[in-house]
C-alpha cells in the first residue's frame, strides 16, 4: 500500500484525499493512457497508448522501431497519464516512474491475455520470442514501477500523491 499524502494548496477547502483504491480502479478502468518519454535531445514526446494496471505497475506494449522504444533506451523515466479533459469533473491519474522491458514468456503470456480481456478483439497480442505480436510486428512489453501517483479529483478539486 503506498504512503498517502493530501495537498490542501491545490484542493478545494471541502476536498478530501481520494483513497488509494479509488485511484487504482481509475488506472485498472482507463481505456487510454498518455506516455510521455524524453528523447535524447532532451524534447519531450507524448503519445497516446493502450495499457494496464496490473500486480501495482502500469503496463504498456509499444513497437521495437517505434520513438518511444528509441527514448526508453536513452532514459527509462517516464509519466503515463489518464483522465478527462474537463475542469469540473472526472477524474486525472498521473503515475511517475520507470519502465522496465519485460521478456519473460509467462508475464508476456498473462499480459497478452489481460490486454485482451480489457480491449477484447481491437488488440489480439500473442508471445513470439521475447516480445509481443499482432501479425507481423513485434513490440516489447514494459512495466512501469512507480515512484509516485498523482491523483487529481475535479468535483471538488483535490490533490492526493502516492508514494511508493
Amino acid at each position: 500500500m503506498p504512503q498517502e499524502r493530501f495537498d490542501a494548496r491545490f484542493s478545494h477547502p471541502d476536498a478530501a484525499a481520494t483513497p488509494w483504491a479509488d485511484t487504482e480502479k481509475m488506472l485498472v478502468e482507463a481505456e487510454l493512457y498518455w506516455l510521455t518519454t524524453v528523447r535524447a535531445d532532451g524534447r519531450p514526446h507524448v503519445t497516446p497508448l493502450i495499457g494496464a494496471w496490473h500486480e501495482a505497475a502500469a503496463w504498456f506494449i509499444t513497437g521495437h522501431d517505434e520513438q518511444k522504444t528509441r527514448n526508453l533506451a536513452h532514459s527509462p523515466l517516464v509519466a503515463l497519464t489518464t483522465g478527462g479533459n474537463s475542469w469540473n469533473r472526472g477524474h486525472d491519474v498521473v503515475v511517475e516512474g520507470t519502465a522496465y522491458r519485460v521478456t519473460d514468456r509467462d508475464t508476456l503470456q498473462a499480459l497478452a491475455e489481460a490486454i485482451h480481456t480489457k480491449y477484447g478483439d481491437d488488440w489480439h497480442f500473442h508471445v513470439e520470442g521475447d516480445s509481443l505480436s499482432e501479425g507481423d510486428h513485434p513490440s516489447g512489453l514494459y512495466r512501469v514501477a512507480p515512484h509516485k501517483v498523482l491523483s487529481y479529483a475535479k468535483d471538488p478539486h483535490a490533490q492526493t500523491s502516492y508514494a511508493f
